[in-house]
């Protein structure tokens, strides 16, 4: 390696450690202030490396793109970027749900800026991204609950970026089939919808949302011909064994091809306290019951979230 790229990659993982460790660490701190549960010695955040990383850190500084990498100080934004992969968020910053998880502010929300699909597809040219995620707040204050902007994204960035490939992880869109269909038309290779929990914890972590109607949306897109469908859970909520086991279950009846398991994390002292951190073995454990049920990629561990390795689950 050149002596000037080492550099960089130095002064990037500084950098990383000044803006992200702390951020994590202060998430982590504000979880056993809460519910008194030792941090465990097996959370811990990769230093980015690479100069695929550094050279996306230096665009999105440069032309301030917004991706819940940064935004969410991800643990895994170093090897995501590393690897062409990045998530970004529309229709917004203010949520119309108030989930105990979230650390999303919520409110009312700002008008649609019906020109964010065209600054969504630029961003991700600018940056080359190979496979992006696209994620949203809830905005159940719009008639058709955002759905048109899902779909009008979706059509800018391929429009774009033809060689970019698409997860959309959606909300429930309150059931609503025609609001779902909108995404189901335009085809992103992988169509997500997050359980998050169990059912029994649902009311808590949730609120708004229902652990029925979320089943149904994703047993609606795999009806309606949708190739490849994705959902995640938390663990650390205080969860049964068994009740993951149940989710397992339930999901791969409404015909899931992808699961994401990983822990919770308390954003705030003002959200939900983490009840446990689960040992990497047990993630293990869990993987290979959902292997067993027949997922096709089971993505679980501790520092696991709804995006990680997501350019592999469009196979």
């Amino acid at each position: 390696m050149e002596i000037l790229e080492k550099d960089i990659l130095e002064k990037e993982q500084i950098k990383f450690k000044k803006l992200v460790l702390p951020n994590t660490e202060k998430k982590i701190e504000e979880t056993n202030e809460k519910s008194k549960v030792s941090k465990p010695k097996w959370i811990r955040v990769k230093l980015p490396i690479g100069k695929k990383y550094t050279d996306l850190r230096n665009l999105v500084d440069k032309y301030k793109l917004n991706t819940i990498c940064t935004s969410g100080s991800c643990p895994n934004m170093g090897e995501c970027w590393a690897e062409g992969t990045a998530t970004f968020m529309i229709l917004g910053n203010i949520c119309t749900r108030s989930c105990g998880f979230c650390a999303v502010k919520t409110g009312r929300p700002s008008p649609v800026d019906w020109a964010e699909p065209e600054k969504v597809a630029q961003s991700i040219f600018k940056m080359g991204i190979k496979h992006a995620v696209i994620t949203s707040v809830d905005r159940d204050d719009l008639k058709d609950m955002g759905s048109i902007i899902w779909a009008e994204s979706v059509i800018a960035i391929r429009r774009i970026n033809p060689n970019t490939t698409l997860e959309t992880l959606i909300p429930d869109f309150q059931g609503n089939k025609n609001n779902i269909d909108r995404l189901i038309k335009v085809a992103p290779e992988v169509i997500s919808h997050n359980l998050e929990t169990v059912r029994r914890l649902t009311k808590e972590v949730r609120i708004q949302a229902k652990y029925d109607r979320s089943l149904e949306v994703l047993r609606y897109l795999k009806e309606k011909g949708v190739n490849r469908t994705k959902s995640g859970i938390m663990l650390g909520l205080g969860e049964t064994e068994s009740e993951i086991y149940e989710t397992l279950d339930d999901l791969i009846k409404a015909k899931v091809d992808v699961v994401t398991m990983g822990q919770y994390l308390q954003p705030t002292k003002n959200h939900l306290p983490v009840s446990s951190f689960i040992t990497p073995d047990d993630f293990k454990k869990y993987e290979n019951y959902a292997l067993s049920l027949g997922f096709r990629h089971v993505e679980s561990g501790p520092l696991v979230r709804s995006s990680y390795k997501a350019h592999k689950h469009i196979t």
